[in-house]
């Protein structure tokens, strides 16, 4: 399901998923795994805090994930690519 949601917000921003299914399903994984302990879908390539003002920005997507794909062409932990 959160494959599936990932995918349609990618969709709607004018990029995608990226193409490597190990890496999706790792970064899913993540989330998921941070929503269970954490409460929240936080980025699994960034640390969490503890301060909820700072961990806002990395719940999935990102604040960073328009720039880094503007830039990079992917996101920091490669969930979303141009």
């Amino acid at each position: 399901e959160l494959k599936k949601k990932s995918e349609e917000y990618a969709s709607s921003q004018g990029f995608k998923l990226n193409p490597d299914d190990k890496i999706v399903n790792f970064v899913i994984k993540g989330l998921l795994k941070n929503k269970k302990e954490k409460g929240e879908l936080y980025c699994p390539c960034r640390r969490v805090t503890g301060n909820k003002e700072e961990d806002i920005k990395i719940i999935c997507p990102c604040i960073f994930h328009l720039e880094e794909i503007k830039k990079q062409k992917h996101c920091h932990c490669n969930l979303f690519v141009k």
